[in-house]
Formats: C-alpha cells, structure tokens, sequence
C-alpha cells in the first residue's frame, strides 16, 4: 500500500507551533511533534522568523502522501500574535487563500480547531491570547482546480478534515480500499450505506445507522454499485451532499469534480420538466453552487419537486447502471442533504431502508 501523508488542518497547526516556539524560547524547530487526535507525528518546518516582540512567523509545507492532491508542496504560513487576553486564549481565524462560506466565516472547521487546541494551548501564557492566521498564498489559484465551491467554500481553499492522516479519495487505490471494505461489510449486511464525504457520516450518525453498514465510497459510485450488485448485496442506501450525488441524476458515476461537473445543468434540466419559465433556468445556471441554487428555487417554491424529481432520477440511473453491469436488481435509497448536514430530499424508499437497519 502506497504511504500516506497528512490533510492541510496538520501543517497548519505545526507552523503556528513552530511560530509560538520561535516567539518564546527563539528556536527554529526543523520539526514538530503534534498530537493528531489519535496519534502523533513529527513534522517538517520549513522556516520560522520573529515579525516582531509578540509576533511570529512559521511555514510548513502540504505533504498528502500518495494521494493526489492539488495542495501537494503548497507552502502553509500561520502568523502568530500574543496579544492581551481577550476572553478566549486562542483565536484561530482565516487570512489570504482561506476560503469562506457563504455566511463570510473562514473555511475552518472543527478539527483543525481541536487539533490548534490540543498542540497550543499548553504554550500559551497565563494572561494572553494567541491569534493565529492561517495563510495559504497559493490558495486562490488551486481552489479554482477543486469542488470546493460546489461545497460552499468561496475564494479558496477549507481546513476541512476530520482525522490528520490523509485518505486516498482519487487514486485508484482508494477504489481498490474501498471494494475491500464493501465485500467484507456484505458478508455481515443485506443492506449497505454508501456515505458520500465526511458529512455523509454525520448524518447517518444522526439516523442511527449502523457503523458496520457504512462504506466510504469516495468518487467511485458507479464502480461500487456495481461492486454491490456483484456481492448481491439487497439494497444500497446512498446518502449524500447534493452538489455531489446529484451528478448520478446525469448518469455521471464518477463524481469527481476532474472527470465531470454538470451539477447545476443537471438541476436546470430537472427544472425544466416543472416550469417554461426560461428566466428561472437561467436564474439556476447563474448560481456560483448548488446551495445558491437550492436557495434559488426554495424562494420560487419549487425546490422540494425538483430535488424530489432528482432523488428518483439517481435511483433509476443506478438501478439502470447495475443491471446493465452487473445483471442484477439492486434496491437504492437517496438522501440528499446540504452544507450543513440538512435533509433536503430523500426518494419513496429511503425510510424503508432506514428502518431495516432499526430492527
């Protein structure tokens, strides 16, 4: 198995380490010691330089691994400033190539903030707080290559992650991982979840559904529905961000955002079957991302048909995909939901899978 490396909230928190270091004691680590949450590494630092008394500067630099990744080698520089206390001890905000959501706040999410607490907190004084901002120079440019903004992440790149080792999404090992997770959770379940994105775990959390009927599909949905069928697995239960799965309902099964986009035309044709209004269809192509466009139509009154209309439509391309592949029926369940975790649609059999798994 290829090595793997670290996701971008890691080296951001070494070169704020690093930084506080330098600021402190004036050493000019070659690497730190972090605390994952589970584990440790030791990671390289690329420079560290006093800005001024109270002030820092540290760089590392993103190292993913074997996975592709468009980070990779892109420096990471978190500035430092021990500033009077405030409230907080620790304040960690955005700076130059940190996305934003739609809402203005940077793209930092929660465990790059757990990940600051747990590696900076000890070294802060009593009587201080730490601002550290995270900038990523190169970030406007590589978000432009990502699907962040069909995510809601705007003008660069998220500290998105919920573990510090970084997992293959795109190589082709990752969809080998990946069928091997499948074969051995249908040996245990009829019934399987594929959850698209860390979020989809979150949701199926909070439904209740079994850990053990889980598998992370990553991009490779046609591939593993496949796969599914091939293990005569019964039903698949699909949850996902609907800027992503929303691609099956244009028979796109990889979804990766570097083989195929089409979201919002998908969604425009979807539209096009409830109204002749040429100016609505326009309004949806125009949005920057598909929460833009699901806003769009909430305020038209037509969001609940259309995604309704979409759920059937990736059931049935699914369905169609199996059969054609694997020459077998497979059951398929869809939940769609936003940014946030929300449901937005689900089809006519997604609760009944759901239940299944609440014997």
């Amino acid at each position: 198995m290829q090595n793997s490396g670290y996701t971008l909230p890691v080296f951001a928190i070494a070169a704020a380490k690093a930084a506080l270091l330098h600021l402190q004691q004036r050493q000019s680590p070659q690497t730190v010691k972090l605390n994952l949450l589970p584990g440790d590494a030791e990671i390289p630092i690329e420079q560290v330089a006093c800005l001024d008394q109270n002030r820092a500067l540290g760089i590392s630099r993103s190292d993913p691994g074997a996975n592709l990744d468009v980070t990779r080698n892109t420096p990471i520089w978190a500035d430092v400033t021990l500033d009077p206390f405030c409230g907080d001890s620790l304040s960690l905000v955005g700076g130059e190539g940190i996305g934003k959501t739609e809402e203005g706040q940077a793209a930092i999410y929660h465990y790059a903030r757990r990940l600051a607490e747990a590696n900076l907190l000890e070294y802060i004084p009593q009587g201080k707080t730490l601002r550290v901002a995270i900038i990523l120079p190169e970030g406007r440019q590589l978000a432009k290559r990502t699907s962040n903004e069909a995510f809601g992440v705007l003008d660069g790149l998220s500290l998105l992650g919920t573990h510090g080792i970084a997992q293959p999404h795109t190589a082709v090992e990752s969809l080998e991982n990946a069928k091997t997770q499948l074969q051995e959770k249908s040996q245990q379940h009829q019934d399987l979840i594929f959850c698209i994105g860390s979020n989809g775990f979150q949701v199926a959390d909070r439904l209740q559904l079994p850990e053990t009927a889980i598998v992370q599909v990553g991009n490779w949905l046609g591939a593993l529905l496949v796969e599914a069928g091939l293990r005569e697995v019964r039903s698949v239960l699909l949850l996902g961000y609907h800027g992503k799965l929303v691609k099956l309902a244009g028979k796109i099964f990889n979804t990766s955002s570097h083989i195929a986009d089409g979201k919002l035309e998908i969604l425009a044709a979807a539209l096009a079957q409830y109204t002749d209004n040429v100016k609505l269809i326009r309004g949806v192509l125009d949005c920057p991302t598909m929460a833009k466009a699901y806003q769009y139509l909430e305020q038209e009154n037509l969001a609940d048909r259309v995604f309704q209309d979409l759920c059937d439509r990736i059931r049935k391309n699914s369905q169609a995909y199996v059969q054609k592949y694997a020459d077998t029926e497979l059951e398929i369940g869809v939940i769609l939901f936003e940014r946030q975790g929300v449901i937005v649609a689900q089809n006519a059999i997604a609760p009944q899978l759901i239940a299944r798994h609440h014997p």
